[in-house]
């Protein structure tokens, strides 16, 4: 592997001005420019981030730690933190903990504040807000980019969005197209982190006047399978719901695939809400209606706040809340037919 020596003396400068090119700062000239990048692309040359890191006390990359790569939202989340992280000219290490709180908290110690500045926790997940705050106190920025309780702050810095207002612009509108039997698949614990979303659909529910029936709703996992079995489970006992409100899309599209499978008709016989708007909910058949969150928004915030955090390291743990919810309104709901 060449050395930055041998690139300065291929294209006849000092290894400063090799230095200077590869990171855009100092004043060199064009034609100088265009030697030391033909020099660096001949002799294959590559930065060792490892020493840079080293000598600058600071390292190039972040640290983005979901729950599961699988469920579509992460990595649409992850692609838009990347492109944010890049315009920084930062890289992202990205953490998978298939909501294993010990193998998060295991990436947290050993590689934030060596490997990483910093740590962007897609959301929660299954660590316990004391365990983030005691690896903050180290001194090791920590940021959650999807916090769904904005009038709650975690004692971390956080990028929020209001979860319970997205349960009840889903859940009101299918009580706005007539339905009044209204089922809930809720793809947490009931107080976990789908708990705002889930106080969104009682709330609706409660505004319109309509009883809430604790049987008809069920918790799954936040999967495809999930939603899936927790729809046949809960429409076979109940086959009078005629619409159904769940958290979040991929367990959403399980529900599609179940109703097809029981041989009942979206949306005329059921209508299916969601929340979040992941690309596959417009892919569907039918297409999923959801109340889009400011996914990509919040992927740059929590980019930028992260980055602010470790640069200004303010007293008092900011939230940024960003407020865009939109309702996607698609094939999976109708208007009630009696």
């Amino acid at each position: 592997m060449s050395t930055i020596k041998q690139v300065a003396l291929r294209a006849g400068v000092t290894p400063t001005t090799v230095t200077n090119v590869l990171r855009g700062r100092g004043r060199v000239g064009e034609a100088t420019r265009n030697r030391v990048l033909a020099a660096v692309a001949e002799q294959g040359y590559r930065p060792n981030l490892n020493a840079r890191a080293l000598v600058e006390r600071k390292a190039p990359t972040l640290a983005l730690m979901l729950s599961c790569i699988t469920n579509p939202f992460y990595p649409e989340f992850s692609l838009h933190a990347h492109l944010a992280a890049r315009r920084c000219g930062r890289f992202l290490l990205v953490c998978n903990t298939d909501y294993e709180a010990d193998g998060g908290i295991q990436f947290l110690d050993e590689v934030a504040g060596s490997l990483s500045d910093g740590v962007l926790m897609a959301n929660k997940g299954d660590i316990d807000i004391a365990q983030l705050t005691a690896i903050q106190a180290r001194g090791i920025p920590v940021v959650i980019g999807c916090w769904e309780s904005p009038e709650r702050h975690p004692g971390v810095p956080c990028v929020a969005f209001d979860a319970r207002r997205a349960g009840e612009m889903a859940t009101g509108h299918v009580i706005g197209l007539g339905h009044r039997n209204i089922g809930a698949i809720i793809a947490s614990p009931l107080a976990g982190i789908h708990g705002g979303r889930y106080q969104g659909y009682l709330a609706a529910l409660k505004a319109s006047g309509l009883a809430v029936d604790d049987r008809h709703t069920r918790v799954c996992v936040d999967s495809f399978a999930g939603g899936y079995d927790a729809a046949r489970s809960l429409l076979i006992k109940h086959p009078d719901i005629t619409a159904l409100f769940v958290s979040n899309d991929l367990p959403a599209l399980g529900v599609l695939d179940a109703a097809a499978d029981l041989h009942i008709d979206v949306p005329h016989t059921l209508s299916v809400v969601s929340i979040t708007d992941i690309e596959l909910a417009g892919q569907s058949r039918p297409a999923l209606s959801t109340v889009a969150i400011p996914t990509a928004e919040m992927a740059a915030r929590s980019i930028e706040l992260l980055l602010e955090m470790i640069t200004d390291k303010p007293p008092h743990p900011p939230m940024i809340c960003i407020q865009t919810l939109k309702l996607m309104a698609r094939q999976s709901t109708s208007a009630l037919v009696e």
